[in-house]
């Protein structure tokens, strides 16, 4: 029996979780290294994990397969394609830089009468949901993923309402309650979506007998599984749902930006960066393999509501006073992106999906931990409140401006590469839709420009003028990611190499080649 690689990557940082919240209360310092430790030999298996995928071999690789409730027919499967071993990476890499961002985030006050939760759960419930993610990625059994799914909603809850920001300008009280309205709003709106997707995975069992995708996508082949074409269209409406909630998607989107301006920068990240790469995720993996024509009849609808969160997400983020929920509505229009791409059912535009997703994670975690260093030392979100920064602290300034690039996806960044396939894909399909698309771009210039020049450049105000610069641990952080997004941006192949023929497997379920273009190339 081969060692189980895919389990003990995500047992792993369970186990991390169960042991930092075991230390005592006295010991704050020996669980952050402890958790900073099982975060790290996570990311040593889930290279191991990218190592040994074979981008050329089966679908699903490194598999595993248990009776687990034999009466309902679900099992234990796990296995991974190559959009499935991107995002594992990409989960494990960010959890130690969320680690040591959020060093002191959970510290108590030394003034004050605010009681903060022990510094141990802090980092335990960050690692338990970094295990829930992994297991998302890599269940191949529909129940097996749901549980997962949905478990992890709860350490978030907890991560939301109990360690939110410190920066908050109307008191202790009111930064409490706020911090309560998010995660309830952050709880509710994914229960919902959840629970729909539910009644959808018992009614696929109804029709498939079966949770199995492998099982499932076997009785199609061979033709022993029928389903009515409305029977398909209502269970792609309830996975859809569900994963439209977590990716955001317009008008499902209204919990991110409370959430993320209500926690700390680190669980800000692990939110928009991590947890709601599940849900795009999952439109690949499941409504895409599992309902392939209901995917192509809602198509339309679906572009139309990822142009519209486009648009709607820069828009709002221009207008934004808050640097936390600025970058929450950008995180919206990007999002957008990200699901126009696999919805234009093209080659290009599922690779660049799926590269967004990766590369989207790396540029929003530079952004938001360096907004979380600006915001801590200062004491506000407020825009208004900053100026003249560059003068004081060039190193953060400049790293927050390389985040901000990335974010408008500059060439010679890893999000540019993404968003032109994206675009390219979508457009030899739906070429008012790439076009309108574009749109976003634009704004998301204006709104990246403007934030720095309004926080970094002209006169140093009297508030910032004696703000430290990033210290070590912080440059730690961050440097990491920046010379990622620089390599990804400038040599892109290696992860392309891994997703591609994933995208390929993909395209082949939905029965979609990509359109000849109109002028053949000279040969």
């Amino acid at each position: 029996m081969s060692f189980p690689l895919l389990t003990a990557t995500a047992v792993l940082p369970a186990v991390g979780a169960i042991a930092t919240a075991a230390v005592p209360a006295a010991k704050r310092t020996a669980a952050k290294w402890l958790a900073l430790s099982f975060s790290l030999a996570t990311l040593v298996l889930a290279v191991v994990v990218l190592v040994r995928f074979d981008p050329d071999g089966a679908r699903y690789q490194l598999t595993e397969s248990h009776a687990w409730i034999a009466d309902f027919g679900v099992r234990y499967e796990l296995g991974v394609d190559g959009i499935g071993v991107a995002l594992i990476a990409l989960t494990a890499l960010l959890i130690p830089f969320i680690v040591l961002a959020g060093w002191h985030d959970a510290d108590p006050l030394e003034t004050g009468s605010r009681r903060w939760r022990p510094t141990q759960g802090f980092f335990a419930l960050i690692l338990a949901v970094e295990a829930m993610v992994i297991l998302s990625f890599e269940a191949t059994d529909v129940f097996l993923f749901y549980i997962f799914f949905e478990a992890m909603l709860i350490p978030m809850y907890f991560l939301i309402g109990g360690f939110g920001d410190r920066a908050h300008a109307h008191g202790e009280a009111t930064a409490a309650t706020q911090r309560s309205y998010a995660a309830v709003k952050f709880l509710l709106y994914n229960l919902a979506g959840g629970l729909i997707m539910l009644a959808a995975v018992i009614g696929l069992y109804v029709v498939a007998g079966t949770f199995s995708l492998s099982e499932i996508a076997e009785a199609r082949a061979n033709g022993s599984m029928e389903m009515a074409t409305s029977t398909e269209r209502w269970l792609f409406l309830g996975f859809f749902f569900a994963f439209a909630v977590k990716a955001p998607l317009w008008p499902l989107h209204t919990w991110l930006p409370n959430a993320m301006q209500e926690s700390t920068a680190p669980v800000a990240v692990l939110i928009t960066a991590v947890v709601d790469k599940v849900g795009t995720f999952a439109m690949l993996r499941f409504c895409l393999q599992l309902f392939p024509e209901a995917s192509k009849w809602a198509t339309p609808a679906v572009l139309v509501l990822a142009v519209i969160s486009i648009i709607y997400g820069a828009l709002l983020a221009v207008g934004q006073r808050d640097i936390k929920r600025l970058i929450a509505y950008a995180s919206i229009s990007h999002f957008g992106f990200i699901i126009m791409g696999i919805f234009a059912m093209t080659s290009q535009g599922q690779s660049g999906a799926t590269l967004y997703m990766v590369n989207h994670g790396l540029s929003t975690a530079v952004l938001m931990l360096i907004a979380g260093f600006l915001i801590s030392r200062r004491g506000s979100r407020l825009i208004a409140d900053y100026g003249g920064v560059q003068k004081v602290a060039p190193v953060l300034a400049g790293t927050f401006l390389i985040g901000g690039l990335a974010t408008l996806s500059l060439p010679g960044l890893a999000p540019f590469v993404s968003e032109f396939l994206v675009l390219v894909g979508t457009f030899t399909r739906y070429p008012v839709i790439g076009i309108i698309a574009t749109f976003g771009i634009v704004l998301a210039a204006l709104y990246t420009l403007v934030l720095y020049q309004r926080t970094m450049t002209g006169p140093v105000k009297p508030e910032v003028s004696a703000m430290p610069d990033l210290r070590v641990r912080e440059i730690a952080v961050v440097a990491p990611l920046v010379v990622l997004l620089v390599f990804l941006g400038v040599y892109p192949k290696p992860l392309t190499d891994v997703v591609n023929p994933a995208v390929k497997h993909t395209m082949s379920d939905v029965q979609q080649k990509d359109p000849r273009p109109e002028v053949e190339a000279a040969k």
